[in-house]
């Protein structure tokens, strides 16, 4: 192995380290907040809409945040500035839960999160091209998941002990590892051209964004999108309102239950689910996602058995597993070529905060009016609609063969970010 692959495989390890701790910085600020305020005294509908204002603000910033990563080169430093913010919306969370500091630290939280997945996924496409993008961004996402379950396991921990507030400490801590692995990353390793979806610096013949704003199975698959998170995104903080509600101290653990069972699906299956899909294809695999999705809204309103419903979370590791991974790979289908792919991957990003922020508001409101049971079955009813859309409207993606990508040639250092 000369200098150059030995570079090249040095970098693509510290990128699967660096989606280990991000994913550490990011599991102690998400459905955690939920619990973490109920038992502060806010009601339900409360929590849905400083949730909500998170989601939105994640939202405002998601497509200009892909075109962001599209046009930096300097893609490390813009993923350590965005941690950076991230970090000091997780320290605002120390102070006592007023109004005032939660909804500025959702406003840092969510103006820096959308940073972080896009410019990990340009610099992975940047150093392995668009031909072995789907295996590597599953490793990527295994790593990711196994972040998340030592997270988790802390955070249970940590939460039981030491009370709610010392969770967004230990995110924040975390952030000094992911910054190690992310400037471990060989910057001469990573392509400009392959980081925004294969478009060179001198390429007019791309079809450009707004044929993008043509292509209907691009738009009917970010239609079922809108749907899958319209049905899914409150669905565990509710359950971890609910749980709350009837014994404040071990709703932290179960939290962590929850997440870790949903993370070890995704950490053991999300590099199987990159190699089945480049070599079987997406819709068998997203319609399996999509699919088990109503399941579990139903089965949530069936029982209140701790352990059957950290069972029932093994449904949501099947559904988030095949998202994570099969969405981004279906925008790289359809972008490939057009130097587009981070600002595509930004408009997913935001069809899904659209619908994670209304899930929040919506389901709230349902479970402080009609009880928790009757705002599972609602969100189990999207979940089907987005279900159809997906099984009519949106074919396979996958390319048979094609032209060669650059993905093997060696990496100019003229090219660096």
């Amino acid at each position: 192995m000369n200098n150059l692959q030995q570079s090249r495989q040095h970098s693509l390890r510290a990128v699967e380290w660096l989606n280990f701790f991000l994913a550490d910085v990011q599991t102690g600020l998400g459905p955690f907040l939920a619990a973490y305020l109920t038992a502060g005294g806010w009601n339900p509908a409360s929590v849905g809409y400083i949730l909500t204002f998170g989601g939105l603000t994640t939202v405002a910033m998601q497509t200009p945040a892909g075109a962001a990563v599209d046009a930096v080169h300097r893609k490390r430093v813009l993923l350590a500035a965005a941690l950076g913010v991230l970090v000091a919306g997780a320290l605002l969370l120390l102070r006592p839960p007023s109004v005032a500091s939660v909804y500025l630290s959702q406003f840092l939280i969510g103006g820096a999160a959308p940073f972080l997945g896009p410019t990990v996924a340009a610099i992975t496409l940047g150093i392995v091209g668009a031909r072995a993008f789907d295996r590597q961004f599953g490793k990527n996402q295994s790593f990711n998941s196994a972040g998340n379950v030592i997270t988790a396991l802390l955070i249970g921990w940590v939460s039981y002990r030491f009370g709610y507030r010392s969770i967004f400490v230990l995110a924040a801590l975390m952030a000094i590892p992911a910054l190690l692995s992310l400037f471990a990353i060989d910057a001469n390793q990573i392509d400009y051209a392959r980081a925004r979806g294969g478009m060179r610096d001198n390429d007019t013949s791309h079809p450009g964004f707004v044929a993008l704003l043509h292509d209907r199975v691009l738009l009917c698959f970010l239609g079922a999108v809108f749907l899958f998170h319209l049905a899914n995104a409150a669905m565990l903080p509710q359950l971890g309102e609910l749980l709350a509600q009837r014994n404040l101290k071990a709703a932290g653990p179960f939290m962590s239950a929850c997440i870790i069972v949903t993370q070890l699906v995704i950490a053991v299956s999300a590099t199987w689910i990159g190699r089945i899909a480049h070599e079987k294809g997406r819709r068998p695999l997203l319609l399996l996602g999509f699919g088990v999705l109503p399941i579990r809204g139903v089965l949530y309103t069936l029982t209140h058995a701790a352990g059957l419903l950290i069972a029932i979370q093994l449904l949501d590791g099947v559904a988030n597993c095949v998202f994570v991974v099969v969405s981004v790979l279906v925008i790289a289908d359809r972008t490939r070529g057009t130097g587009h792919f981070n600002l595509a991957a930004g408009a997913l990003a935001t069809t899904a905060g659209i619908g994670a922020a209304l899930s929040n508001a919506i389901g709230g409101t349902v479970a402080q009016h009609y009880g928790f049971a009757a705002s599972f079955l609602f969100l189990a009813a999207i979940a089907l609609l987005a279900f159809a859309v997906m099984w009519f409207a949106v074919p396979e993606t996958r390319r048979e063969g094609g032209a060669a990508d650059d993905s093997e040639q060696p990496v100019l250092p003229k090219r660096a970010t």
